[in-house]
């Protein structure tokens, strides 16, 4: 590994081994906190708690709305900011004279769902069969565990890096990116950063695009009984509407070979319903109805091409009713296009390094088609923004759970890296 030695490397891994039940132990507790958008401040407290009692440099503030309104590149405000609030933790080195790093987690968690469902409460972490189950277990607070106790791996084993560290714990990223965004705005830069999101243990080249939008569609009411007027119905309009959408879905699929880190997926694009509201009484044909919906954009999009053909479906299935007014389209939450890791940088090939030496294979990279925080980070702060993290099953999704020696090998990878990347000397 370049520029760490053997010796450097088995003492920072031995440490890393040596505190991975404390790792799995903050991991649980953070599992435990309900940080859901709107409720992220208790986390966030805990978060600023870690970072002090290591040490660092603690800066916790309320997210600027205002500062986010006036930079093109932030999404819309989605949600009340009231208790939206970053932490960040800083390492200065005493020589700095090595390569500044960011590692950047997300507190945020989305809905559990129907909790019966799940095997175990979704807040009351669960270890079964080398899994840790519960919401946010994966998606991501086995990475946040993972960078902190990486970096304790290193000063554990008697070193001290010789580069500047920002350890970011942030909010909204499950529905803007903001959070990070006002990472960006307050000044928080370097030269390269790692998001360890539940990715495989892969590095990922490519991040889709995002969209939120909601769709209000009119209809005409009546008396369910037709006696008077047949109406139109909101409902069964708003479903064509999204008939029109998965059509598109399915167009924009039919192109993936026009893109190469997704040519080989069979469909990388999704768009997703993920809510639909309509109808004011069983007996009434519904005036009103509203879709929220989810797309994603090839990371060569621009967000204006994929806004374009979206509402040029919406407006294709609103003609069908001619007499009555179009629906109403309204962006929210996610607004971005996606994110290309450059191949070949320095940043990756000390990643790369360090992967072989914890995992004996070489670092295998994948395209996602989700997004995340490393577009904020490398597009609008020409940061090298590496994504890389644990294997988790269901983020999102029922009984989420993160595969524990996953964790320990990508918190031995991370802890590597920050060594190579940053360089170290003796305390």
């Amino acid at each position: 590994m370049s520029g760490l030695s053997e010796a450097h490397a088995r003492r920072i891994c031995a440490e890393a081994d040596r505190r991975f039940d404390a790792e799995l132990e903050f991991i649980k507790d953070l599992v435990r906190f309900p940080s859901l958008r709107e409720h992220e401040r208790a986390a966030q407290d805990f978060m600023a708690e870690a970072f002090r009692a290591r040490g660092l440099e603690v800066d916790r503030w309320k997210i600027d709305v205002e500062a986010l309104k006036r930079h093109p590149g932030a999404s819309p405000v989605a949600s009340p900011y009231a208790e939206a609030y970053n932490v960040v933790g800083t390492y200065r080195a005493e020589r700095n004279d090595g390569r500044s790093l960011i590692l950047n987690g997300h507190i945020d968690v989305v809905p559990a769902g129907p909790v019966h469902r799940w095997c175990s409460p979704p807040f009351e972490p669960q270890v079964r069969g080398g899994r840790l189950y519960g919401r946010g277990a994966g998606d991501m607070k086995a990475g946040i565990g993972a960078m902190l106790f990486a970096y304790d791996a290193v000063r554990s084993a008697g070193l001290a890096p010789r580069g500047r560290i920002h350890l970011q714990s942030v909010v909204e990223e499950e529905c803007t990116g903001n959070g990070a965004f006002a990472c960006l705005l307050r000044g928080y830069t370097a030269d390269a950063a790692i998001i360890p999101e539940p990715v495989g243990e892969e590095l990922t080249r490519a991040n889709m695009g995002l969209l939120w939008l909601k769709i209000t569609v009119p209809g005409d009411p009546a008396h369910a009984s037709g006696a008077y007027s047949a109406g139109v119905n909101a409902i069964e309009r708003g479903w064509l509407i999204w008939q029109r959408l998965k059509a598109l879905e399915a167009r924009w699929n039919e192109e993936r070979g026009e893109h190469p880190h997704y040519c080989d997926h069979a469909h990388p694009v999704r768009i997703n319903l993920g809510r639909m509201q309509g109808g004011e009484w069983v007996s009434s044909v519904p005036a009103e109805c509203v879709l929220e919906v989810r797309a994603g954009l090839y990371p060569e999009w621009s967000v204006e091409r994929g806004k374009a053909e979206i509402e040029q479906a919406i407006a294709e299935a609103c003609a069908l009713d001619p007499a009555l007014p179009p629906a109403a389209v309204e962006y929210h939450g996610f607004h971005n296009g996606g994110y290309i890791l450059a191949p070949g940088g320095d940043a990756e090939a000390a990643l790369g390094a360090a992967h072989k030496r914890v995992c004996g294979e070489p670092l295998k990279a994948c395209a996602s088609t989700a997004s995340t925080d490393s577009r904020i980070l490398g597009v609008f702060g020409s940061i090298p923004s590496l994504v890389y993290g644990p294997a988790c099953t269901g983020a999102h999704g029922i009984d989420e759970y993160v595969d524990i020696e996953s964790v320990r090998r990508v918190t031995k990878t991370i802890a590597l890296f920050i060594a190579d990347w940053c360089g170290v000397a003796e305390t």
